[in-house]
């Protein structure tokens, strides 16, 4: 989506605000956007190395709206992608417990950045290889960016559930991050040194 809002000289909130009519969608898109600071003119990806992606889902498209921003800094020497900060807005609709639902998308946001920058199983014809954790990495403690979610509450409305919902949208908004800083994709995860490199030579 990010492509067709360059292509269409658009800020990307303000372009995919422009194309959500539902109110609750665009509250969060919102609500994420002011928690991050979000400033469209500021140009992110000028050094070649910061960049902000955002994006935003609804889960299994019938239940938590959520939007992600994330901020990245790429070392193109070494291909490493540095993750600075996340910005979540949810809205699970009736919120019982803020603090599970802080912490259900925090879980999602880890989980979804680690699956981008490092989880990939391995296998040959015979089995699977990456049985342990050197052969599986995951993000580790010191690689956690801080965190910030902000909940949209909604006490008329029915709740959504929290678990999960942020997974898929904090990919996504990595990788569009990538993509503002450096002007390239990476398209086949993860996001490794070896395919960042590849990408930055393309």
């Amino acid at each position: 989506m990010d492509e067709l809002a360059q292509a269409a000289g658009a800020d990307p909130v303000a372009f995919r605000l422009a194309h959500l009519s539902d109110p609750r969608a665009r509250a969060v898109l919102q609500a994420a956007a002011e928690k991050a600071g979000w400033n469209p003119s500021r140009k992110w990806g000028a050094d070649g190395r910061s960049g902000r992606g955002v994006a935003y889902a609804r889960y299994k498209m019938v239940s938590t709206y959520v939007a992600v921003i994330v901020d990245v800094d790429v070392d193109r020497d070494s291909g490493r992608v540095r993750i600075t900060r996340v910005v979540a807005a949810v809205d699970a609709g009736l919120v019982i417990n803020p603090d599970g639902v802080v912490a259900q998308s925090e879980g999602g946001l880890v989980q979804g950045l680690s699956w981008a920058l490092k989880e990939q199983l391995r296998f040959d014809r015979q089995s699977v290889t990456s049985v342990d954790w050197n052969g599986y990495p995951i993000m580790r403690f010191d690689e956690v960016p801080p965190m910030e979610v902000v909940i949209v509450n909604r006490p008329t409305d029915d709740s959504l559930g929290a678990g999960e919902a942020t997974v898929g949208p904090a990919s996504a908004a990595l990788a569009n991050a990538f993509a503002d800083a450096t002007g390239k994709r990476v398209r086949h995860l993860p996001m490794t040194p070896e395919r960042v490199k590849e990408a930055l030579k393309a």
